[in-house]
């Protein structure tokens, strides 16, 4: 949940926004067919921006939509997004079609994650990966990054874990950077805190390049039943949301990374 300051108003949020994506006054103005001169004053204070004016300056700052109602509730105008509950009947045709999406993507594991990472959705693939997982981390609503960090989850299965976590960490930290969440913010310093299994600390470092001969992309590289499995993950999210819930939902899909994962998870499949 974004949190704004009482007597912060909304030309100081949109300059704030501005500055972070690091586009100047004139560029911003030439991108949302206005002035710089007009940009200042909205910035200052000096001049009340309009709803379509808001919307518009939103847009082309990239501000994720639960950013676009804080800006419009600040500036004196209703939200514009609804926030519909994952759960709720008038989402029943977007369950459906994840839900077919990951079954189609059966035996290789899939997964949706809301905002703050919490799983509402996942297929068999990823069911298999967590087997042997504590049980505290498996009780709903289960959360992808402390399945994945947690001493007594997947982490000392992991064998590129200091790569790995390096890496999700990073992400977090881009995703609190842009939507400015205090849930997320708290998640991560969570996670980011809990101790490296033993055999991955005393100063152990790992090596300098992932356990794969894969080079475009970071594989996680991780143990299960006594073999090696190496995968490539790619996040979807949807396009052009109008909804707070659907703009932060993101599909999380692990293609295997080597022949010998994908004819493992083939054997595996029913």
């Amino acid at each position: 949940m974004t949190t704004v300051a009482p007597d912060t108003g909304v030309g100081p949020l949109l300059r704030s926004w501005r500055e972070q994506r690091r586009i100047s006054q004139l560029e911003l103005a030439l991108r949302a067919d206005s002035s710089a001169r007009h940009i200042s004053f909205i910035e200052t204070g000096r001049s009340r921006p309009s709803e379509e004016m808001i919307l518009r300056l939103a847009e082309h700052l990239d501000i994720p939509v639960r950013e676009r109602n804080t800006l419009l509730l600040v500036g004196g105008y209703a939200p514009r997004y609804a926030e519909t509950a994952f759960d709720d009947p008038a989402m029943g045709a977007l369950r459906d079609g994840m839900e077919q999406l990951l079954q189609g993507y059966d035996p290789y594991p899939a997964l949706v994650v809301d905002g703050t990472y919490t799983v509402v959705a996942a297929n068999r693939g990823i069911a298999m990966l967590l087997d042997g997982v504590a049980e505290h981390l498996l009780t709903p609503p289960l959360n992808a990054m402390r399945l994945t960090l947690h001493p007594q989850g997947l982490a000392p299965r992991i064998r590129n874990l200091r790569e790995w976590r390096a890496d999700l960490l990073a992400q977090m930290e881009r995703q609190i950077a842009l939507v400015r969440s205090a849930e997320l913010r708290e998640l991560y310093e969570e996670v980011a805190a809990y101790p490296l299994p033993e055999e991955f600390s005393g100063g152990r470092d790992e090596p300098a390049r992932p356990l794969s001969a894969l080079s475009f992309a970071l594989p996680l590289v991780i143990e299960h039943d006594g073999r090696v499995l190496s995968f490539v993950s790619s996040i979807a999210t949807f396009n052009t949301p109008m909804d707070v819930t659907v703009s932060e939902l993101a599909i999380e899909t692990f293609l295997p990374a080597d022949q010998e994962t994908a004819a493992y998870l083939r054997s595996l499949a029913p």
